[in-house]
């Protein structure tokens, strides 16, 4: 299992429209393959700071099947026009312990 973490910063004002594109482009990541789950989560410190955290099987699934996906230019036309900068996206492994 991978994680994609990524910390989105909102335009000032957006906040509320964002949150419901975002549900709506929900169904765009759900329904890819090797997707496990995902959550957004907004910071209360600082304002229109989110942290997205996709589970995804493989990191192929997200890099590849996601990424060049037909469904990822309706995710981009949804959402990236909310972030300014553009997010930093990073992908984690769990550490046996």
């Amino acid at each position: 299992m991978i994680l994609e973490a990524v910390l989105l910063q909102v335009k000032k004002g957006m906040e509320t429209e964002y949150e419901e594109a975002f549900r709506g482009a929900s169904k765009i990541i759900s329904s890819m393959k090797g997707y496990i789950s995902h959550e957004l989560q907004r910071c209360i410190e600082v304002e229109g700071k989110y942290l997205l955290l996709v589970k995804w099987e493989t990191l192929e699934d997200h890099t590849v099947g996601f990424r060049q996906s037909n469904e990822y230019q309706e995710w981009k036309k949804q959402l990236h026009h909310f972030y300014n900068p553009f997010p930093t996206v990073e992908h984690f492994e769990k550490v046996k312990l």
